[in-house]
């Protein structure tokens, strides 16, 4: 009966007028009273930003703060694929015809999630994460390889929590949820960051301007407030770390796999 009701509760709080107005109030000056509360509850390491907490003149602009340079080390090997983000490994593996296998107890098509893009036939064996940004975590979202963007397409949808509730207790979060999805073209292929929006998040923003070539670790976008990255590779192109599992933390620059090279023919 509790489970009913939050639920039905979070489908009446879903409609994207909440999180407008939600995104209204913490880029307001006024929001800037919040930050050192906002901080100490979520633990948030304020020693990390680039400036100081009193410096931030509102409560996004300090959720969506860059962080002091070296603080998060890209992976130097040339054939790294990196972790776009700090986050929880929620979901990560073999995409298997076509299917993402126990996200959460659900699972989810690469269709559905790509909303049906052409592309969706490159990734019907390859690998896959679902990454969770807490509100403890930095929220800029950054190239988990060196390549070109080649196509970026935003997706309307609702905006449900994409917590450990909402992926549990709501139908096909991931896919129902407005994203914004950025192709990337690396020298072995190709991958689709997936950024999927949440329940007061206002916005899911590239950076300006946004970037046409990119190297690894290079900023690409962000998140007004909490929300997921699904990363995916396309068939035959990675080999994934064995250590890294469900449950597991990540930041931005640390290392999810190899890259595979095309071989001179084109093929692997």
């Amino acid at each position: 009966m509790t489970r009913w009701l939050l639920r039905i509760m979070t489908e009446l709080s879903s409609r994207k007028f909440v999180s407008r107005m939600t995104g209204r109030f913490a880029k307001s000056s006024f929001s800037r009273l919040l930050i050192p509360r906002f901080a100490a509850i979520y633990g948030i390491p304020v020693e990390e930003a680039e400036k100081a907490i009193g410096e931030y003149r509102s409560l996004n602009e300090f959720f969506t703060r860059r962080l002091k340079p070296g603080r998060r080390p890209v992976d130097p090997a040339p054939d790294a694929l990196t972790s776009p983000v700090d986050a929880l490994v929620t979901g990560c593996g073999v995409i298997e015809d076509g299917m993402m296998l126990q996200i959460k107890g659900q699972d989810y098509t690469v269709e559905e999630l790509l909303n049906g893009s052409p592309r969706i036939s490159q990734y019907r064996h390859g690998y896959f994460w679902v990454l969770y940004l807490s509100p403890t975590d930095y929220h800029r979202i950054h190239s988990p390889c060196d390549g070109e963007l080649v196509e970026s397409e935003p997706i309307p949808g609702k905006v449900y929590p994409v917590n450990e509730f909402g992926l549990v207790s709501m139908r096909r979060v991931l896919s129902r949820n407005e994203r914004l999805v950025s192709y990337i073209s690396h020298e072995g292929g190709e991958v689709a960051v997936v950024k999927v929006g949440a329940l007061n998040v206002s916005s899911i923003r590239y950076v300006d301007p946004k970037p046409d070539r990119l190297r690894r670790g290079d900023e690409l976008a962000y998140f007004e407030f909490g929300s997921t990255i699904v990363l995916l590779t396309e068939d035959g192109t990675l080999k994934p770390r064995p250590d890294l599992k469900l449950g597991d933390k990540v930041r931005m620059g640390e290392k999810l796999g190899t890259l595979i090279p095309k071989s001179p023919s084109g093929s692997r």
